[in-house]
C-alpha cells in the first residue's frame, strides 16, 4: 500500500460580510453578546445565486491551482457538505462538470462539521488501497440557507464558504502526509445537533455540545496524535472545527500543544461547518504561518455528535 499526502489547498468565501452590529439590527442581540458567548465578529454570507457547489468550486480551482495541476489530473472528487439543496446531481459531480473533470469517481459526505476529516480520511484509503492517484478533498457548505434568522441563538454562530485539498500518492515518503484517523460518534445523542424538517433549519442543544466538546473531546484528540507517532507539543499547528472560541481554546489548551499556532478563523468567519477546517487551514498556509512538512492536526466534531481526526503534513 502507498501512501498520501496533501500537495495543496485553497478556499473560497463570498464576498458579502455579515458583522455582529449587522445581526443587531435584525434580531435582538448585539456585538458584545456575541463576542462573550461564541468569539464572532463577521461572517460571509452566499447569495442567493451562489450555490454551495459553486463555493466549493471556487475553492477547488484555488487549490489545483496552487498545486499546478490541471482538472484532467484529478480522478477523484469528494465533497464533505450537509447543505445541499439537490439530492442528484450530487455536489462532486456538479463541481467535476463545472471545473472541467474528466470521468472521476465523484462522492459527497455528509458528517455535517466532523465533514472534512472524513472526507480526507476516506481519500487517503482510497488512495493508499489504490482506487485512486489524485484527489480533491473538499468541504463546503451554506450554513445561511438553513439558519432560523429569528433566533439568535443559533443564527450568530453561521457562515458559509469552502475549503479545498489537493492529495495525491506519495509511495515514497518516509512519514505518512495523511496519518490514520481516528473516528467515531454518539448516535444516542446525534439530536444535540440538527438540520432537519422542511424546509429544514439548523438547531442545536448548546450546553450539551459545548459539554461533550470541552470534556469528552481532549483525550480523543491527544489519541489522535498517539496514532499518528507525535507527541502534542510538536504539533506546528491546531485546526479544530471552528464552532466556538470557548470550545476551541479549552480544547487546545487540554490537548497540550504548546507550541502550536491555534486556528482562530471562527472569529471572522463564523461556523461554516464542513468547511470551517479546510477553510482555516488554507488560511494559516495562506499567510505563511505554517511551513511545508510541519505537523498540524485537523480534528473535527459536531453534527451527530461526530468526530474525525489525523495528523497530517504541512503542503
Amino acid at each position: 500500500m502507498t501512501g498520501s499526502r496533501i500537495v495543496a489547498v485553497g478556499h473560497y468565501q463570498p464576498a458579502k460580510v455579515l458583522t455582529n452590529e449587522d445581526l443587531a439590527a435584525m434580531v435582538d442581540t448585539n456585538d458584545e453578546w456575541i463576542r462573550t458567548r461564541v468569539g464572532i465578529r463577521t461572517r460571509h454570507i452566499a447569495g442567493a445565486d451562489e450555490p454551495v457547489d459553486e463555493l466549493a468550486a471556487h475553492a477547488a480551482a484555488k487549490a489545483l491551482a496552487s498545486a499546478g495541476l490541471a482538472p484532467r489530473d484529478i480522478d477523484l472528487v469528494v465533497v464533505a457538505t450537509s447543505t445541499a439543496v439537490d439530492r442528484s446531481p450530487n455536489t462532486a459531480a456538479r463541481v467535476a462538470a463545472r471545473l472541467g473533470i474528466p470521468s472521476p469517481a465523484a462522492m459527497d459526505v455528509n458528517v455535517v462539521c466532523a465533514g472534512f476529516t472524513h472526507a480526507l480520511a476516506t481519500t487517503d484509503h482510497a488512495v493508499r488501497a489504490g482506487a485512486a492517484t489524485r484527489a480533491l478533498v473538499i468541504g463546503a457548505d451554506k450554513m445561511s440557507e438553513v439558519a432560523d434568522w429569528s433566533d439568535r441563538t443559533t443564527c450568530v454562530l453561521v457562515g458559509d464558504g469552502a475549503g479545498a485539498a489537493v492529495v495525491e500518492a506519495d509511495p515514497s515518503a518516509e512519514a505518512p502526509g495523511i496519518g490514520p484517523v481516528l473516528w467515531g460518534s454518539v448516535p444516542e445523542m446525534g439530536h444535540a445537533v440538527r438540520i432537519e424538517g422542511t424546509p429544514p433549519r439548523f438547531a442545536q442543544e448548546g450546553q450539551s455540545v459545548y459539554r461533550w466538546a470541552t470534556t469528552q473531546l481532549p483525550p480523543i484528540a491527544r489519541r489522535v496524535c498517539e496514532r499518528a507517532g507525535t507527541a502534542p507539543e510538536d504539533l506546528a499547528a491546531v485546526v479544530l472545527h471552528q464552532a466556538n472560541l470557548r470550545i476551541i481554546e479549552p480544547l487546545a489548551q487540554k490537548l497540550g500543544a504548546v507550541n502550536a499556532v491555534v486556528a482562530r478563523d471562527v472569529s471572522e468567519s463564523g461556523n461554516t461547518s464542513a468547511a470551517s477546517i479546510p477553510l482555516a487551514f488554507s488560511k494559516l498556509v495562506e499567510r505563511g504561518e505554517i511551513s511545508t512538512g510541519d505537523e498540524v492536526l485537523l480534528f473535527g466534531f459536531g453534527g451527530n455528535l461526530s468526530y474525525a481526526g489525523q495528523v497530517v503534513r504541512c503542503p
